[in-house]
């Protein structure tokens, strides 16, 4: 009787295969397995959150926001609060103007320093397909639909919003992209990188008149100086 450190396996040709080259079959079978998994899971599109809007809700977070830039404008310190449907509302409707065929037009764009770019808004409306966000307590969840290369995704986050310096900060809690969860660690990372790349600085700067930021119990604050 013969003993071996690895045993021989006899397939159908009669040729001796190890086992250690079964072995090597199996993980890399494994990893194709996986890497379509994740792959099924990533494209998978997860069900929008159950969030109303309503032109009526729009047109209200719209007259907050005027009122609120009224009293700035006299020197007067104000807080704008939205809730979940205004918010919602006014998202929706600001969407809906950048994937319209002249939501590039200077008449479309809002007025002041910190109008989007003709650029900006033509990425918005090649992307972004749908943004709706809940709120509860103190901290917020956003669901995105963008396209990538003809393909609609979805991620969606959750966490925290503040300012730091005067500049829009966001701790995440969780987050996955379709059905497939994105790992604490890599979630923490992949955020503080895109919070801290030149490119995206600027565009996370608040308005010189906005203190501060954050979700009070499911509302948006914005504090005004």
């Amino acid at each position: 009787m013969t003993t071996a450190n690895a045993p021989n396996l006899v397939p159908a040709s009669g040729k001796p295969v190890s086992a250690w080259v079964w072995a090597f079959r199996c993980l890399r079978w494994s990893t194709y397995l996986a890497a379509l998994i994740t792959l099924i899971l990533i494209l998978h599109k997860t069900p929008p959150p159950a969030v109303q809007s309503s032109p009526q809700a729009a047109a209200r977070a719209e007259e907050k926001i005027e009122q609120v830039q009224q009293s700035v404008s006299k020197g007067e310190s104000a807080a704008l609060r939205l809730d979940e449907t205004e918010l919602n509302s006014i998202l929706a409707s600001r969407l809906a103007q950048a994937q319209s065929p002249n939501a590039s037009d200077s008449t479309s764009a809002p007025s002041g320093n910190d109008a989007p770019s003709a650029n900006d808004v033509e990425q918005m409306r090649s992307n972004v397909r749908d943004v709706k966000v809940q709120m509860e307590g103190d901290r917020v969840r956003a669901y995105v639909v963008f396209d990538v290369h003809g393909k609609d995704m979805t991620l969606e986050l959750v966490g925290r919003l503040g300012t730091s310096d005067g500049y829009l900060k966001f701790e995440p809690v969780s987050g996955q992209i379709g059905s497939l969860p994105i790992p604490q660690s890599t979630l923490e990372t992949a955020v503080q990188r895109l919070m801290e790349s030149p490119e995206n600085r600027d565009k996370l700067k608040l308005p010189a008149d906005v203190s501060d930021l954050h979700i009070e119990n499911g509302e948006l604050v914005a504090t005004y100086k």
